[in-house]
């Protein structure tokens, strides 16, 4: 079974610096593309930032500059660097894998096939 655990989620004062990690298994995780998305209480899904099979990496605009994604395939992990945290980043955060997803496609989380449990974020003095 496919299986997407995120942790690392917590309570942090704003410009504070939080790192998610996103263990993965029962796939080839070297192959999938891997995201992370956040909802807010009372608002809609929101991508956040993608890192595809290749490397390459994709951001929400408002994150720009402040997150940094990652992976380490030879632990099947993804992460995502939180940094000069901000109370808009106050969400649950999940991580995603998907297969074969076209760059044009990578911001979209209907794109992804598999999701994780969430793990909380709240950025509050």
């Amino acid at each position: 079974d496919v299986q997407l655990q995120a942790s690392g989620g917590g309570l942090v004062q704003p410009g504070g610096s939080l790192r998610l990690s996103c263990a993965a298994s029962g796939f080839a995780f070297g192959s999938a593309d891997m995201s992370w998305a956040r909802q807010a209480a009372g608002k809609g899904p929101e991508w956040v930032s993608a890192i595809n099979s290749a490397g390459r990496t994709f951001y929400l605009d408002s994150v720009k500059g402040r997150f940094t994604i990652s992976r380490d395939n030879t632990k099947n992990t993804m992460y995502l660097q939180m940094n000069s945290l901000k109370p808009e980043d106050t969400a649950v955060y999940y991580c995603a894998a998907g297969l074969r997803i076209i760059v044009s496609m990578i911001r979209f989380p209907s794109s992804y096939d598999n999701w994780g449990q969430g793990t909380l974020v709240t950025v509050s003095s």
